[in-house]
């Protein structure tokens, strides 16, 4: 059904009166009223999106548009049944009514109604995460039987990733690693040949990974123009939110099935930051080129944030490059306040001495609940020393985006690694590190424990020379052998820099060593993971006896698991900036505001720090109330010591008058 606004909703006998004009602002208004066509609307942070969605679809329905004529596109299943719901409150219409969901569930359904038309049978089943790297493992050891023997290369999870990031963007095997996996560039010939042996497992098997549902979707509509055809024709309206976060698959399934352009994308340039995930940020940008006459409405009121929070925030998008953004800029519905600070620290330490202060004042005097406040960071080892500072205090803290510094995988891994070689005695120490190898088990790390110590009993030998004897080496399962001598190395090599130097210099040893192999191989994100390790160092740095550090250690995880809450507790929100978008809290603290800390030392290196930018826009906007913007002058992350840091490119931008300058006053002052 075609219809011109006239701002005079028909409604439906059905439907109950609405007054669209009293519920929604100006900006709002025009969008959700108007005519159908290629609508791009771009919604500011703290505008109400989600709003104008709903009563988008609201007032499609108050002209005559039936239920099942439109489809909602949204990146989670919540999202859709909230907008759903939310739109059953205003016009009685039930969410099954209408076709709604993620990508992923429509592609589903889609291939269910059509496969066949593919070579898809209609039985087919999905696999699991778990399913589809078991099934990748097999077809690999089909091919290269030593392909996984080798602990440098990806192991099956690590591997599923790379080849499901190539798939969502359309882009080549060699320029997905060379861009996002570059610690896998030597084995990167190999990867095409897996991915073709995995695709024809999975048909051989009738079986479909969670990828597949869009890409079959996509070469569905591609190969059958008449599916495409019925789409278009039953779905007369598509709304599809945040669409800034679409990858290629996704626009080219959207483009198709809305060839008659009654479309309307809803998102923001200026939050698009997941472009390892997958998320293409040309597809926003150019939508206008591939919808034709597309009306763009700008969404810019924003009822979040003070007015000088926002001309920050404004601030921030002025330093994007010209001609690379579209234009916009966030009003405030608030009154005015305070501007935001700057607050320049000595170092990590201080920083959260500083954010540790400022929480007690806004807890105790202010009535600030620590719910309500929120510490923000590029990456997470960015926050080590505030969890520090925080679990001393005793103050409940959360990690919202992971888990505390102390419990995560590679950093509990490593931590054990050296505990062992202080004191080899440690057997669960012991387990921890050799379960790792390749098929060995908790079993055949005590066989293979008790060989050494009894060899190293009767020969009156060091026990960590005792593990490269023939005979303890014989109690090692075959699989494991290759890497036996390296890992025996290794462990020697730890042991002398910890007998011969300052504990730092015996963390950035095992770092260095075997388990920085095993770190490159057993996860996607290795080199996150290895920024974090080389924090660790940086933390050590402060201890001058291997003991002493391994005690701080246990003692501040025992704190921090002792005052364990539950969600809904009383708890300050530790995350990173990506885990955050969507949130809002009355008190942020965006610290490590450092160029090589945010943005980042790959970004910058990549010569490309505009996402980097957008996610600084991100964190900025979470705030309601007061913002803290936190640059540590020395680094202290396992470089020289006492390298200075140059403040975050992002701050340098912005104009002196958008923030106070916060210098603090040794003894705990400012």
């Amino acid at each position: 059904m075609d219809f011109e606004s006239d701002d005079s909703p028909v409604f439906p006998p059905e439907i109950p009166p609405i007054d669209f004009r009293a519920l929604l602002n100006d900006e709002q208004f025009a969008a959700v009223t108007a005519p159908p066509g290629p609508l791009l609307v771009l919604a500011g942070a703290g505008s109400g999106k989600t709003r104008t969605l709903t009563y988008r679809v609201a007032y499609l329905l108050s002209q005559g548009v039936k239920p099942g004529e439109i489809l909602l596109l949204t990146f989670t299943n919540k999202a859709a049944k909230e907008m759903l719901h939310r739109v059953q409150d205003l016009t009685g219409k039930e969410p099954r009514q209408f076709w709604g969901g993620t990508f992923h569930s429509l592609g589903h359904r889609a291939l269910r109604m059509f496969g066949e038309s593919i070579g898809l049978p209609k039985t087919f089943t999905i696999l699991d995460a778990e399913e589809s790297e078991s099934l990748l493992k097999q077809v690999v050891d089909a091919d290269d039987k030593l392909f996984f023997k080798d602990k440098t290369n990806p192991r099956p999870g690590p591997l599923f990733s790379v080849l499901s990031l190539a798939r969502n963007t359309q882009q080549s095997l060699a320029v997905t690693v060379e861009k996002h996996f570059p610690q896998y560039r030597d084995i990167a010939v190999a990867l095409p040949t897996f991915a073709t042996a995995y695709a024809r497992k999975k048909r051989e098997q009738n079986v479909c990974d969670y990828d597949d549902l869009l890409e079959l979707w996509l070469e569905l509509l591609i190969k059958e123009p008449t599916v495409a055809e019925y789409f278009s024709h039953r779905f007369r309206h598509i709304l599809v939110d945040e669409y800034q976060d679409t990858n290629t698959l996704q626009s080219q399934i959207v483009d198709r099935i809305a060839s008659h352009h009654r479309l309307m994308a809803v998102g923001d340039d200026a939050q698009c930051i997941y472009s390892w995930r997958g998320a293409n940020f040309e597809n926003i940008m150019t939508f206008p080129e591939r919808h034709p006459g597309t009306v763009i409405h700008r969404i810019e009121t924003n009822y979040r944030s003070t007015p000088e929070i926002l001309n920050l925030a404004n601030g921030v998008l002025l330093a994007q490059p010209k001609g690379r953004h579209f234009d916009k800029e966030l009003r405030a519905a608030r009154k005015h306040s305070q501007k935001p600070y700057l607050v320049q620290a000595m170092d990590d330490r201080e920083q959260a001495d500083f954010i540790l202060k400022r929480l007690r004042a806004l807890t105790d005097d202010e009535g600030v609940a620590l719910n309500d406040v929120a510490i923000l960071y590029r990456s997470h080892f960015v926050a080590l020393e505030v969890q520090l500072a925080l679990s001393r205090a005793g103050i409940p803290y959360q990690i919202t985006s992971g888990v505390k510094f102390f419990e995560r995988q590679h950093v509990r891994d490593l931590i054990a690694l050296v505990q062992f070689i202080f004191n080899p005695r440690n057997e669960s120490a012991w387990t921890r590190i050799v379960v790792l190898l390749p098929k060995v088990g908790e079993k055949g790390a005590q066989k293979i424990y008790a060989a050494a110590l009894e060899h190293a009993k009767l020969l009156q030998q060091d026990f960590l020379d005792a593990l490269s004897t023939d005979d303890v080496k014989s109690k090692v399962p075959k699989d494991a052998r290759p890497e036996w001598e390296s890992f025996c190395t290794s462990l020697r090599q730890v042991n002398e820099a910890m007998r011969t130097d300052r504990p730092a210099a015996a963390i950035e040893t095992a770092v260095d060593g075997w388990y920085g192999d095993y770190l490159k191989g057993a996860f996607a994100d290795y080199p996150e993971r290895l920024d974090e390790l080389k924090a660790l160092i940086g933390f050590a740095q402060r201890f001058d006896e291997m003991d002493e550090l391994l005690a701080q250690i246990v003692l501040l995880n025992g704190e921090a698991s002792d005052r364990q809450v539950d969600t809904n507790a009383e708890a300050v929100k530790l995350t990173t900036v990506h885990q955050s978008k969507g949130l809002e809290y009355a008190v942020v603290f965006v610290i490590g505001l450092a160029d090589g800390l945010f943005p980042g030392r790959r970004s910058i290196e990549a010569g490309d720090v505009e996402e980097e930018r957008r996610l600084f826009y991100v964190a900025v906007t979470r705030a309601r109330d007061e913002l803290y913007l936190c640059f540590p002058k020395i680094n202290q992350r396992g470089g020289p010591s006492g390298m200075m840091n140059s403040p975050s490119r992002f701050l340098q931008e912005l104009s002196s008058d958008l923030y106070e300058p916060l210098k603090l006053k040794r003894q705990w002052g400012w």
